[in-house]
């Protein structure tokens, strides 16, 4: 994921990386070999400077973005596949995230919910191509941008040649590469492309950048180590870095693009100027002799902390979005595609980075409930479909923008694309964010010559926010369409019989003509003109809800459709799983309407059997497909009567009722609740502690200005939230104490001195290291005293510019001044002012217990370190409570745990989120944070006031849909009096009656007493 930036004194970066495009050289060229003249490694994936060959066939890469680790249900993973490839990609791209699989130095896994394998057979199974981005660098939004937090005990350059960096990230790189180099299509498996770096964009504070030792390292490590397909890299935007002609040269060379940026205020705002114009001649300025590659392109936004919710992000990139700005992508050659994201998930067990809370929808095409709703989804299947079925797409070359040259007014912009015989024409507004729609007539280049359209009458039109893709010397079958000014949905041959679906937008005039045909027929719908010029069929309409159905001659059916019918149809292909889209012929493939989703196909004794899913009644229509030797239809395994009708189409109807749905009401449920800051009492026994004693740290980033380290990274803890425990003899003069604390934006802190509350920072959207002043207590002279501090830890930063170390960034007590005590002062680091510190985290830091779960899962509560968010956690002796709507009389962190039934029936794929209501979101926090665990994974954080999240979805496979869920909240409040926070409810989304089948449980283990836990 792009580059955000965190720190005001690198606002300059965010706001210009756009502008700078000058090739980021430096160093002497030494020698290199260009990527086209290497020996290959391998045959089956190759390039030129179109596209990809897969197998020896042009392949269109059109992809999306999925992560596995946001979905911790395995048995999910191949759902979303289906969803993906239902739209019509071909292609996924994934990061794995180096913190998840080596929390420990030396110490990597890769099992139960972050296993490869299950990922690998999933998306195979769908038959859809994976590139590899494994880092070690990520960024993805995820804590350290995927670093594990102890690199912050390293002292060199992170992301460069530096020794300990190098030896760091040595056995993460000799663990992970083995298992996706046996993924590779090289060993039957669906990795054709390998990222082994990420958005290496820019250096900073002297260091050499780009440095190809570096680079070269890196891919020397990963080649060495199996990786024989193609290396790919994606700048954060076209600066030529590790492009053919530099000396650390992947492959094929490709960038980012966010155009609209992050700000989703206001989801109709469209900045001037945001949409790329000069993409084709950079490309052939840097990387001509490669396909054009845009590894991450914009499919929704990121969010902060008291942001504006995903929902307006959706809305921002939506359906409109999409036809302007993947549409423009098209018009400048690009042949490989990734959307990021295209199923965002969730940052479950403190996934997140120090920007980012829980959710991570990112208003991404699919949902993070995993339902494919949003208009943007059908839209960008429309975009996908057309490339899939437009294979010379694959070989053509860009022409210019161009103005006043392809129609009769300069408000629209045209590029055409032209191929061997086929043309396609991109048209736009001029103005690309204008809203009013322009007339226009269109002069196209075709077999026939010339020709201005429509012939037939009326003109063209274009809505603002629009753009088409017209056609000239179009194969479909047998037949040559000569132009189409409708967009091409899809096509389909079948023996004798080929179908056609085009669309356009409400009330549209389009025409369409086919070459040296005759006998045409209006065998569906009326309303269409037709006309026969040169011995071609000219068919010109109106848009329309209204289907119509032209045939010419006996063969050829023209299926004529409005933009918001189209949405409702797909094509889903009949070959064996594992069949990739160019593996297919267009028989293979059928053409249904089937409105919420189609997941997959097969014909047997003279039956189309679909799986998929619906949320409303139903009619299957198969358009293309059905017309000889079958009898019937089934869907989901259930006989639908059916019949053909005089064009050939079968169809039945799906009935759909919304089952009835008994959500446990949560606060009636039976609540077991316990004071989870134990440490206050007077007894408490901190001797288990980890000492907080270095005097000294390898993090040279971060200046030392304490007697000693007091952040958590330094003693293996990493996320969730750290308690820091200062034990002193007072002099009695201490009044106040000074406390700067980092723990990432949004974070908060409370501080006690003894049992003493003597305050707190609630959290703002902006803060990410804050400084309080707090008043003490009369403290007794001689008398022994505890300063605990509960600090909240949101993740670690990214690390983007290369030589800042900003990942480095501590969490925990960063300074402290303690007047009337003693003072930590600028070389404080070599003082000892008598306080003897304790900090914890989760229980065994680097060593964690629950091995089933994120290593960031859990925090420093008492709880927490108990494993008493995990099932069957013994707190039966516990006092009953009405849940976490009883609130705390004081500052503090209570903890409940329950028992909630579901039984949701089976066959029904039913969204649901827990929700938490408190005060308006206004990006400060006030009063009280929580945190949500389901079966013992950490699903959500909330900070009230600060949002803009309060609804947290959980997936079914985290929850037991048909069975007992153990359920644990943390309520921490922050100010005087205590907190009460406002209901607390379980809701459930759009229910969808899904062919999908049974969804396997995600590992559950359940509680067992830990050793030495305090």
């Amino acid at each position: 994921m792009r580059f955000n930036c965190m720190f005001a004194g690198l606002a300059f970066a965010s706001l210009h990386l756009h502008h700078i495009t000058a090739r980021a050289l430096s160093g002497k060229p030494t020698d290199f070999i260009i990527p086209e003249k290497r020996a290959s490694l391998q045959n089956i994936v190759t390039w030129d400077e179109h596209s990809l060959f897969v197998h020896g066939e042009r392949v269109i890469f059109w992809g999306g973005e999925f992560h596995p680790f946001r979905l911790p249900v395995p048995g999910l993973w191949l759902d979303v596949f289906q969803k993906i490839k239902a739209l019509g990609y071909n292609g996924v791209s994934f990061y794995a995230a180096w913190a998840l699989h080596e929390p420990k130095p030396g110490s990597f896994s890769a099992e139960g919910v972050f296993d490869w394998e299950p990922y690998f057979a999933a998306a195979k199974k769908a038959g859809v191509y994976l590139i590899a981005r494994p880092g070690p660098y990520i960024n993805a939004e995820v804590s350290g941008g995927g670093f594990p937090g102890w690199l912050q005990r390293i002292s060199g350059n992170l992301r460069t040649p530096d020794e300990d960096y190098q030896q760091a990230s040595k056995q993460y790189i000799e663990s992970i590469t083995p298992i996706i180099a046996k993924a590779q299509i090289t060993n039957g498996g669906p990795v054709i492309l390998f990222q082994p770096e990420n958005e290496y964009s820019l250096g900073a504070n002297n260091v050499t950048f780009p440095d190809s030792d570096y680079m070269n390292g890196l891919m020397k490590q990963f080649r060495d180590l199996g990786i024989v397909v193609p290396f790919i890299n994606n700048v954060a935007w076209p600066n030529g870095v590790n492009a053919p002609g530099t000396d650390a040269a992947v492959d094929i060379y490709g960038h980012d693009a966010y155009p609209l940026g992050m700000n989703c205020t206001d989801p109709t705002y469209w900045i001037d100027d945001a949409l790329p114009t000069n993409w084709r001649d950079t490309h052939l300025n840097q990387s001509a002799s490669t396909p054009y590659m845009l590894v991450e392109y914009q499919g929704g936004a990121y969010q902060p902390w008291g942001g504006d919710g995903f929902d307006k992000c959706a809305e921002f990139t939506n359906h409109e979005f999409e036809r302007v700005f993947y549409k423009n992508n098209i018009a400048a050659g690009a042949t490989i595609s990734n959307v990021y994201m295209t199923f965002g998930g969730t940052n479950w067990g403190n996934l997140g980075h120090a920007g980012g809370y829980t959710s991570y929808d990112y208003g991404a095409a699919i949902t993070e409930e995993r339902q494919v709703h949003r208009e943007k989804y059908s839209e960008a299947k429309l975009i996908a479909h057309f490339v899939q079925a437009s294979p010379a797409l694959a070989s053509t070359v860009p022409g210019y923008n161009t103005t006043g040259v392809y129609t009769d007014t300069k408000a629209i912009t045209t590029t055409p694309l032209v191929g061997n015989k086929t043309r396609f024409y991109v048209v736009r507004q001029t103005k690309y964010n204008a809203l009013d729609s322009v007339l226009y007539k269109l002069n196209l280049q075709t077999s026939a010559g010339n020709i201005t359209v429509p012939q037939l009458g009326g003109q063209l039109s274009i809505n603002g926010r629009d753009s088409k893709i017209h056609v000239t010397d179009y194969e479909v079958g047998d037949f040559n369409i000569l132009y189409s000014t409708a967009e091409v949905f899809t096509w389909k041959k079948y023996g004798t019989r080929t179908v056609l679906v085009v669309y356009g937008g409400t009330n549209e005039t389009h025409e369409l003509a086919v070459s040296k045909t005759s006998g045409t027929t209006a065998a569906e719908g009326s309303g269409v003109q037709f006309s026969n010029r040169n011995r071609n069929t000219i068919l010109n309409w109106k848009t329309s809800p209204s289907r119509r159905v032209v045939r010419i001659g006996s063969d050829l059916y023209i299926v004529l459709l409005d933009r918001n019918s189209v949405y409702n149809y797909w094509t889903v292909s009949t070959l064996p799983e594992g069949s990739y889209s160019h593996d297919s012929t267009p028989s293979s493939d059928l053409i249904v309407n089937a409105g919420y989703l189609l997941r997959t196909a097969t014909v047997a004794d003279g039956k189309i059997n679909l799986t998929g899913d619906i949320n409303a009644t139903t009619t299957i229509e198969v358009i293309g497909g059905a017309h000889e030797g079958v009898k019937g239809l089934t869907f989901n395994g259930i006989d639908v009567p059916a019949s053909l009708d005089d064009n050939g189409f079968l169809s039945g109807t799906l009935d759909f009722s919304t089952p009835k749905i008994n959500l446990p009401i949560l606060s009636s449920l039976k609540w077991k609740q316990i004071d989870s800051l134990p440490e206050l009492k007077p007894t408490y026994d901190d001797s288990l502690w980890v000492n907080a004693d270095h005097v000294e740290t390898n993090n040279t980033y971060w200046p030392l200005t304490t007697p000693t380290v007091l952040w958590g990274a330094e003693y293996g803890f990493n996320g969730g939230s750290l308690i820091t425990r200062g034990h002193f003899v007072a002099t009695g003069n201490e009044s106040v104490v000074h406390l700067n604390v980092s723990g990432g934006t949004a974070f908060a802190f409370t501080a006690w001195a003894n049992e003493t509350w003597i305050g707190s920072w609630s959290g703002d959207s902006d803060t990410a290291i804050a400084n309080l002043t707090l008043p003490l207590p009369k403290l007794s002279h001689g008398e022994n005293y505890v300063l605990t501090v509960l600090s909240d830890h949101m993740g670690h930063n990214g690390n983007w510019f290369i030589g800042y170390n900003e990942m480095k960034t501590p969490r925990g007590i960063i300074g402290y001044d303690f007047p009337g005590h003693t003072v930590a002062s600028s070389n404080a680091s070599s003082a000892d002012d008598g306080i003897k510190w304790k900090i914890s985290g989760n229980l065994g830091g680097e060593d964690y217990h629950d091995k089933t779960r994120s290593p960031l899962n859990e925090g420093a509560l008492w709880a927490e370190r108990n494993g008493f968010h995990l099932p069957s956690a013994p707190t039966s002796s516990w006092a009953n409570s009405t849940g976490p709507t009883s609130g705390l009389s004081r500052p503090g962190v209570a903890f409940y745990t329950t028992s909630l039934p579901l039984e949701i029936p089976q066959g029904w794929d039913i969204p649901l989120s827990f929700v938490f209501h408190g005060d308006a979101f206004n990006g400060k926090g006030k009063g009280w944070r929580a945190q949500l665990w389901v079966n013992g994974y950490h699903f959500g954080k909330f900070s009230n006031g600060i949002g803009p999240q309060r609804r947290f979805p959980v997936p079914e496979g985290i929850l037991n849909y048909r069975g007992e869920n153990h359920i644990a909240v943390s309520i921490w409040a922050l100010e005087e009096g205590g907190a009460k926070p406002g209901s607390f409810e379980l809701v459930a989304g759009m229910p969808v009656r899904s062919g999908y089948g049974k969804v396997e449980m995600a590992p559950v283990s359940s509680w067992e007493a830990r050793d030495n836990a305090y």
